[in-house]
Order: structure tokens, then sequence, then C-alpha cells
């Protein structure tokens, strides 16, 4: 088994290959890691000179086809959730002091009133525009957008798994027949095995720091009042067939709460791991 690791998109990242140590498998997880570095330069809202950023100074843009996939996978993500998906919180996510890359999240962080509902974001054929006031946060999409690029890559060299800070995705099956993932739960690691698609986990507990008002906050917004989630769920974590649907309905479940989660991975057949905010945990979705 060839490992690749490294840091990207504000996590680590891990890529393990079922094959030979051969010239080919080298060079497919160096391709990897070259692959998260493309899209992170795009897709980040850190960088004022990546594509996102450009989008979001200007209010519409001729797109390049990795911001286009993103964008149109982030409005379908949105429609199907009922808005819970929303990729409109960037403001929100300043308001509540996540203003730069977390890795520089140190100490207080300033936060200021949330903003009120944002606007819309249209595609016409490649062209994205948004409505006046709306900037676009891809964090979590565009993550698993790059590790299903990144399975793709791999996935012809042998069997594979890609994990970004715990979402992640695989294809083919090793000798042990699954990929063997552990997932945490107050009572210590799960271990769940994966055949094939992606697995994703949203929290928070994942990324939090302490604002201003002397409040730790999160990442994950409710798109409802623009503030982070008070979910009576701590962590959720789905399987689906791609990464990126695994981030959107883990995202989805954690906004829903602990029994409308529930029973929406069961109507769905989403198979879903819950850990409560009081240490419960639950499964739902056909889970065994």
């Amino acid at each position: 088994m060839e490992r690749h690791a490294f840091h990207a998109m504000g996590t680590g990242i891990e890529a393990f290959l079922d094959a030979a140590p051969e010239p080919e498998a080298v060079l497919g997880l160096a391709s990897v890691e070259r692959e998260f570095r493309r899209l992170e330069g795009l897709l980040t809202r850190f960088d004022e000179a990546s594509e996102l950023s450009r989008l979001n100074a200007a209010g519409a843009i001729e797109a390049g086809e990795d911001l286009l996939a993103v964008v149109e996978l982030a409005l379908a993500a949105h429609e199907r959730t009922g808005g819970r998906f929303d990729a409109t919180v960037h403001d929100a996510l300043v308001a509540a002091g996540y203003d730069r890359t977390f890795e520089l999240l140190v100490g207080d962080s300033a936060t200021v009133a949330p903003p009120r509902t944002a606007g819309g974001v249209r595609v016409r054929g490649r062209r994205i525009e948004l409505d006046p006031g709306v900037r676009l946060d891809l964090g979590g999409i565009g993550k698993g957008y790059a590790v299903d690029r990144a399975v793709a890559l791999l996935a012809p060299l042998g069997p594979c798994l890609v994990n970004a800070g715990g979402d992640l995705a695989v294809a083919g099956v090793p000798d042990g027949g699954v990929w063997p993932v552990a997932v945490e739960t107050p009572s210590g690691p799960l271990t769940l095995g994966l055949e094939r698609g992606a697995l994703a986990t949203s929290g928070s507990d994942r990324r939090r720091w302490r604002a201003g008002d002397a409040v730790h906050h999160h990442h994950l917004i409710d798109p409802a009042t623009r503030r982070p989630s008070d979910s009576d769920l701590l962590r959720v974590t789905v399987t689906a067939p791609t990464a990126v649907e695994a981030e959107v309905l883990a995202k989805a479940l954690f906004l829903a709460g602990e029994h409308a989660a529930v029973a929406e991975a069961h109507e769905l057949g989403v198979p879903a791991l819950l850990v409560t905010a009081d240490g419960r945990v639950r499964r739902a979705g056909g889970l065994a």
C-alpha cells in the first residue's frame, strides 16, 4: 500500500494506492497533490487572486470549468436540501469571525452583526452572476470536489482512497475486501467498512474559534439565521456515492437537528452516524 500525505485546503490530505511502488504509482500519487493545490488556488476565499475571490469581488465572471462545476453543484445542493446547504454564507462566516484561514484564527476574532438574508446566484452558460451583496464560500463542497477528482486520477492505477480531513472517497477495494474507516464517537473510534463511494463528516467541534464576544463559534452557518447553527447535534457522518454528495448530506442533516435528521436519513436511505450534543450515538438510514 503506497501512501502520500500533504497539507492543502486547510487540512491534512492522505492518498493511498494499493499498488506496487512503480513509477506510475509514484506519479499518480504526486498528481493528487498537484490537483488539490490547483483547485485550492481556484476555489479558496482567502486569496484575492483566486477565481472565486475575483467572482466575489466583481459580482460576475466568465468562469473556468472547475469553478463553474462547483457552483452548479452548490446550486443543485441548495435546491434539493431545501436551502440548508447554502454557498452564499460567505459574509455570515466573516461576521462570525472566520475572516482568515483557520490556522490564523488564534486568540480572539472580531465579530459583527450577521448579514441579512443573501440574494441569488445565476449561471448563464459559462457566466456566473451574483446578486448585489452576495459572495460565495465553497470550502466544504470544493474539498469534496477535489477528493472526487483525485480518486478519478488514481482509480486507473488500482484500488485507492483519498482522505481530506475526514472527507474521503474510495475506488476499488484492497485485498481485505473493504477500506476500514475510523469514525470518532464519545466512546471511542467506530470502524466502518467502506466498499465503494465516499464518506464525510460535518460537526460543530471541527472548526471552532473564540470570538470577541467571548463565545466559541463554529463554521456551520444556519442559512435561516446567518449565524453558527445551534443544532442539537455535535457531529454527523454519512456515506454517499461521491464526496460532494456526502459533504452536502452531512451538512444538511447536521442543520436539520437530531429528530429530523434521523427521519430524513431513513427516508432517503442515507447511511448516517449521528453524535448528539449530549453524547449519544444514533445510527440511521440503514447503517448497520
